[in-house]
């Protein structure tokens, strides 16, 4: 994925740079016609030959428009903005049972996985790790049995950051919570789960708890770094 990145940034710059040698191209012929008009009787031989050449050149910069590259440009984003990532799962395999109470948070581990498109989520850890820069939708839910003294509460964490919390208490009968949150993830950044010290939840085989997450689509953005590769190209 990064090597289409780099191609797709190295396309990018080759476009903005022929665009420039385009432009100056035709800035240069402007120029030459006005020279051309101001000169026409003294030495009309010469002007209308520097006029031509002008013009040549102004048509072949023209024809540097290379429709083969915008192809290739236009199928490698097609290529990139195809790419599906998605998960969710649930908090356990099988059976039914308590988590917590604790001492410290921890971090949730959802192991019964319902989808794991891009491989981006880890059941082993409990955490998903963002392959591309973009907006992610994630939601996630906690379930707990009453209790006056023990609430059931999980919030869900970007790189050590709490964002969302979800919480439920009451001291009896089922209590139940969700939450959703989108967030703009670097490549690399982390999003988990973590249940509260003190706090305790309880799955079944309903899959009450439940985690999952989406990219709603990808965060692009060349035109800083052409603008310094361009700047390195002339300099």
């Amino acid at each position: 994925m990064k090597g289409w990145l780099c191609i797709l940034l190295l396309l990018e710059t080759f476009v903005f740079v022929i665009q420039q040698q385009v432009n100056e191209g035709r800035g240069e012929n402007e120029i030459s016609q006005q020279l051309s008009n101001e000169d026409r009787r003294q030495n009309p031989p010469q002007t209308d030959t520097l006029r031509d050449e002008a013009s040549t050149d102004s048509q072949q910069y023209c024809h540097l428009s290379f429709p083969d590259i915008h192809a290739a440009l236009r199928e490698l984003t097609a290529t990139v903005t195809e790419q599906k990532i998605a998960f969710s799962a649930a908090l356990m395999e099988s059976g039914s049972g308590d988590v917590g109470p604790f001492p410290t948070d921890i971090t949730l581990t959802y192991r019964n996985v319902f989808t794991n498109i891009g491989n981006a989520y880890n059941p082993i850890t409990g955490i998903f790790t963002a392959p591309l820069k973009g907006a992610y939708m994630f939601s996630f839910s906690v379930y707990g049995h009453g209790n006056p003294l023990t609430p059931s509460t999980v919030s869900i964490v970007k790189n050590e950051q709490r964002v969302v919390v979800a919480h439920g208490h009451q001291d009896q009968y089922a209590v139940n919570s969700s939450k959703g949150v989108v967030l703009v993830l670097e490549v690399g950044d982390v999003v988990y789960v973590r249940l509260w010290s003190g706090s305790k939840i309880n799955d079944n085989e309903d899959n009450h708890i439940t985690f999952s997450g989406y990219l709603l689509f990808l965060v692009m953005c060349f035109t800083t770094v052409i603008q310094i590769n361009v700047s390195l190209f002339f300099s």
